[in-house]
């Protein structure tokens, strides 16, 4: 079939007028024209992910993290970067990324991560102008109070890594309204304290926010950006559904293998 009729699906799962003006989503390389037949979800594109591709004779990749969220300034095929981009041309791979759009897309991002922690009657933290059930974030309550220390521990297993980074005044302190923003979202600590959430979970905290956190007597769990590679097999089921719902001929869809996590705790 052809690459549209699955972009098209994409599209009305994550709008793309949900997306943040700077961000890049869309297609990244290759074209909506193209006959598909194997699809590999990922969140991030990068060499070792492209080759995985090629190896197993993909031509459709969907990734949550832009392939091109910095604009080449040359095409210099030195640079592993653009040598990636020349693989994926030659190899006629299309790849799409859907990124703050399937963050605030209702059954989305968000929403799967808010189902994985164990947040339940869910409702958007940063509510979309157009669509109050779409949004940045998702905040709601665990069905027990449970103490800052346990919940992050459960929070590591739940992700598998290594560490979370929890800033809290108190790790005893019992939590039970809880937000979540996918990714980057240190920024919004406030907006979930004053919706009343004892808790965010989010990634990436700068270490001066940190402070800001404790200053205000708020808790920030730091879970890893990582955790956003729930996307690879949320995407595969959801492509399946599609499947069977609008019956396509697709041949396969699988989840990539590669771990891009860039970081090694020591």
């Amino acid at each position: 079939m052809k690459a549209q009729k699955l972009i098209t699906a994409i599209e009305e799962l994550a709008p793309l007028n949900l997306a943040w003006e700077r961000d890049v989503v869309g297609i990244q390389v290759g074209s909506s024209q193209q006959d598909i037949h194997r699809v590999m979800t990922t969140l991030d594109v990068r060499p070792e992910v492209v080759a995985e591709a090629i190896e197993k004779h993909v031509d459709f990749i969907f990734s949550h993290h832009p392939l091109m969220f910095h604009a080449a300034k040359n095409l210099d095929l030195e640079d592993p970067q653009n040598q990636m981009y020349a693989d994926l041309l030659k190899n006629n791979i299309t790849v799409y990324s859907a990124h703050t759009n399937l963050d605030a897309a209702k059954d989305g991002m968000n929403d799967w991560l808010a189902e994985a922690l164990g947040i339940k009657n869910t409702k958007p933290l940063l509510p979309d102008k157009g669509d109050p059930n779409s949004g940045l974030g998702r905040i709601g309550e665990l069905d027990h109070p449970i103490s800052v220390q346990k919940y992050a521990q459960s929070i590591r297993e739940l992700f598998n890594v290594k560490a979370v980074r929890v800033i809290a005044n108190d790790l005893k302190r019992s939590i039970q309204k809880i937000a979540v923003i996918g990714g980057d979202g240190g920024s919004e600590y406030l907006v979930a304290q004053q919706s009343g959430a004892d808790a965010l979970i989010t990634a990436d905290l700068y270490y001066h926010t940190g402070h800001d956190v404790l200053s205000h007597d708020f808790i920030v769990i730091d879970s890893d950006h990582h955790m956003e590679s729930i996307v690879k097999d949320q995407m595969v089921k959801q492509i399946k559904r599609w499947q069977q719902t609008k019956k396509w001929d697709l041949v396969d869809v699988f989840s990539s293998q590669v771990n891009t996590d860039p970081y090694t705790y020591i």
